[in-house]
């Protein structure tokens, strides 16, 4: 039971329809588009397009996205990978004569192009009601007329202005400055791109005038994109199995290679063998186990984890419950495993930079959506006169010859960004999706532990604090006990706080027999749950 003389937030209950995003705004479009007819993938495409208007530091239609979709009725969880492909040019050849054996956040290189525009379009022609115009319209409205930039973004934006600086992108620096909190912000140039994208579907990004100012941005700054390489982004998109592993009495969906939802399962798994830890939620104990499953998994995903179509990934050795009960044995109670490779830091830079949302609608079809430029401002290329910031997907890749995630032509990149779904006996349990870059798994599981092996709610199982081992250094949130601080000290980890917060997250939990939903919104963003 929530103290209530305690600073905080209830988790939202309703018993129709629910929608759970990073802003008020878009949680509204997305119950405007359930009762005019949509169901839950349409209110998510239409939040997902107006997040990339109002919070346009984390997503847009220059990025890519990953979804999840439980149809009431239907045993099937669909699966989407709409991330983008490298350059058909991209050769590790190429890097390597020209002496490139890294990326900078804002090289052209980096970016690949965005899958997110077609993904919608491939979403609701199969599966929507009212088409990719309708879902389109909030998000022309807002940039057209401007909207009130609220403070987690106006402090994104302040952290990145001189980023966009550094790539000319003075559109979005309004009188020089990154805008505060408050000010009304128009992007008529991304109104004009959603417009003609309204009119004429993705070929409308993929093809013509607009993909021809994307390419001559990108090949003016050295990069090897063509038309052509855009062209056949129109259909990258595509359906995939999703993978699954059972987690305390539910079965825990993601997205296959090359997502990182693997990962999450693979946390679960561990972690379900430990069982709740004797010094709960925010023990040392609790703590330290998590760390270091984390520590062992992400090394896994460093070393393997690639795009399938182009090096092969051994999901099911890495699920096996042989292969995760050998990662629990390694893990001490008293001390860290020593002489590991630290996870993670050789691959992506840090950032936490994403919108994650999840609808229920009154059908009881259930939506898991995420859409992402990757870093604040991605690449912080703004093409042209479209009104597009271009992301920076392609920092995914290794350029390093042989390895499995190596740069290759109409390759995709690894990828951070992965929408969860919780299912029992068939049935939509909960869409949920933690941000956060690299962080996502970890948080994830950190979610469903919280919710599953120590019985909070779904708003304070987003709102507990948060650790993540990056770069040889357990980086904590300020308000983690010192009593737990200390014992994660003694067993042999270097902690630092964290400077910005560990990602954010939605959920929306559906109790099977009732109907009833309990929707939570994370505090690290500016977003709410909201239902009827």
């Amino acid at each position: 039971m929530r103290d209530f003389h305690q600073p905080g937030r209830s988790a939202v209950y309703a018993g129709r329809a629910m929608a759970a995003t990073s802003m008020p705004v878009a949680t509204l479009a997305a119950l405007d588009a359930l009762r005019a007819g949509g169901n839950a993938l349409d209110a998510a495409v239409t939040a997902a397009a107006l997040l990339g208007v109002v919070e346009p530091q984390s997503t847009g239609i220059g990025g890519d996205c990953f979804c999840l979709y439980k149809k009431a009725g239907s045993a099937e969880v669909i699966a989407l990978n709409g991330s983008g492909r490298a350059p058909a040019a991209a050769t590790i050849d190429h890097y390597e004569a020209h002496g490139i054996t890294s990326l900078d956040s804002t090289s052209p290189h980096g970016v690949t192009v965005p899958g997110a525009v077609g993904a919608w379009e491939t979403l609701l022609q199969a599966h929507g009601k009212r088409g990719l115009a309708a879902a389109l319209a909030p998000a022309i409205h807002y940039a057209e007329a401007g909207f009130a930039v609220s403070p987690r973004v106006a402090a994104d934006w302040a952290h990145t202005a001189d980023k966009l600086r550094k790539t000319g992108a003075h559109a979005l620096l309004p009188n020089g400055a990154a805008p505060g909190v408050g000010a009304i912000i128009q992007q008529p140039e991304l109104a004009a791109t959603l417009r003609a994208i309204a009119a004429h579907g993705a070929r409308a990004f993929y093809e013509g005038p607009i993909a021809a100012g994307m390419v001559a941005e990108l090949r003016s700054r050295g990069g090897l994109h063509t038309e052509a390489d855009f062209a056949e982004g129109r259909t990258a998109a595509k359906f995939v199995t999703p993978i699954q592993r059972d987690f305390d009495g539910l079965t825990i969906w993601e997205c296959p290679p090359n997502g990182s939802g693997i990962l999450a399962l693979m946390l679960l798994g561990i972690l379900e063998g430990f069982g709740p830890a004797p010094d709960g939620p925010l023990g040392p104990i609790r703590v330290h186990r998590h760390i270091e499953a984390a520590r062992l998994v992400y090394r896994d995903r460093d070393a393997l984890l690639a795009d399938p179509e182009n090096a092969p990934v051994p999901v099911e050795h890495l699920l096996s419950d042989a292969y995760l009960t050998s990662l629990r044995n390694l893990i001490r109670d008293d001390q860290s495993i020593k002489d590991m490779p630290r996870a993670g830091e050789a691959l992506l830079p840090a950032h936490r930079d994403t919108v994650y949302l999840c609808v229920v609608d009154e059908e009881g079809n259930a939506c898991s959506f995420i859409n992402s430029t990757f870093e604040n401002f991605g690449s912080g290329i703004l093409a042209g006169n479209t009104g597009v910031i271009l992301h920076n997907r392609g920092l995914g890749f290794r350029l390093e010859r042989g390895h499995p995630n190596c740069i290759a032509p109409r390759k995709r990149p690894m990828h951070t960004i992965i929408p969860g779904m919780a299912t029992r006996n068939g049935q939509a349990i909960m869409p949920f999706g933690v941000m956060g870059g690299h962080y996502q798994p970890m948080g994830q599981s950190w979610f469903l532990t919280n919710l599953r092996h120590y019985n909070l709610d779904v708003q304070q199982s987003l709102d507990l604090p948060r650790a993540f081992p990056y770069a040889g250094v357990v980086e904590l949130e300020p308000t983690f006990p010192q009593a737990t601080i200390d014992g994660l000290i003694r067993r042999g980890h270097t902690v630092a706080p964290t400077a910005r917060p560990h990602g954010g997250g939605q959920a929306i939990l559906i109790e099977p027999a009732s109907g009833v939903l309990a929707g939570g919104s994370d505090p690290r963003k500016d977003g709410c749950a909201l239902g009827y």
